[in-house]
């Protein structure tokens, strides 16, 4: 079972939750303030070690994004406690929409073992002879639901998307996905970088304008990889925490059917994902990661 540790207290702030990555805030004036923590999840897991600087180059790659997307977001200010300086921010209150809005320009991850199963992803069939890393001419929106800490996010049809939020809305969200996910994919490929898949948060303000919000287009969202690695058919090379996967399923020893806690993460894993997590930043950014 997923337990995470208490979050820190905050002057001027009341804590109201608390994810798998993420510690959230109401402040005084209303507003939410989002905390990144160093904490790193696999497998519907929060694991007992922590990335150093996970959460502020998470915050440092969001906001970077939030500049370059000419998209509606959650962003009000960046001035924010000392205590969590650099890996926090100050947002706006939505209306958060109960879907994972997932798109997928590559096929890998859970849509590769749909694939295998079934020939088809969130009921998209999809031409035979597919591998891992193939890449779709067209990319494709793959929703998930949102599950509660420590279970796992199911992949659904769109059908299910409009069943839950309506058929305007479940429009709106998916045109979002994959618009926002084709600009990030150009600009990634053009810095040397492969955007396989990404998954993104919606809410709606008010007056229902449709709003992204949360993390966007990071190493925990996201699958970026080394574009000059790819080759469809193996494991591809990653900027994320696959890194952490791969060790976790391959080389620990842990059996993810136990039931019991994934064990602690050596340090050069540790210093592994945290080095690739600060070169993805790098390389999109073209900018310095500032510890």
């Amino acid at each position: 079972m997923t337990t995470l540790p208490q979050a820190p207290e905050i002057p001027g702030a009341k804590h109201l939750h608390s994810g798998k990555v993420r510690d959230l805030y109401e402040l005084e004036s209303g507003d939410l303030l989002m905390v990144a923590s160093d904490r790193m999840s696999a497998f519907d897991w929060v694991l007992e070690s922590v990335i150093p600087d996970k959460g502020k180059v998470l915050t440092a790659m969001s906001l970077w994004w939030f500049e370059q997307l000419d998209v509606p977001n959650h962003i009000i200010s960046t001035d924010v406690p000392a205590e969590v300086a650099g890996r926090a921010v100050v947002c706006e209150k939505l209306a958060i929409y109960p879907v994972e809005c997932v798109v997928r320009g590559y096929l890998s991850g859970t849509g590769l073992l749909d694939y295998n199963a079934t020939g088809a992803v969130c009921g998209i069939s999809l031409p035979g002879g597919l591998v891992e890393g193939s890449r779709f001419d067209t990319p494709i929106f793959t929703p998930a639901t949102k599950a509660e800490l420590g279970e796992h996010d199911e992949n659904v049809s769109y059908d299910v998307v409009v069943a839950t939020v309506g058929a305007d809305t479940a429009a709106a969200l998916r045109d979002a996905t994959l618009g926002i996910y084709t600009t990030a994919r150009a600009m990634a490929e053009e810095r040397g970088i492969i955007l396989a898949d990404t998954k993104f948060e919606f809410g709606a303000r008010a007056d229902g304008t449709l709003v992204l919000a949360d993390e966007v287009l990071t190493p925990d969202s996201s699958r970026f990889w080394p574009a000059d690695e790819w080759a469809p058919g193996k494991q591809q090379p990653s900027y994320d925490k696959q890194i952490v996967r791969d060790w976790l399923q391959f080389e620990s020893g842990w059996d993810r059917t136990s039931g019991e806690a994934p064990p602690p993460l050596t340090d050069e894993i540790i210093e592994r994902t945290r080095s690739s997590y600060i070169a993805a930043y790098e390389q999109l950014t073209g900018r310095k990661f500032d510890a």
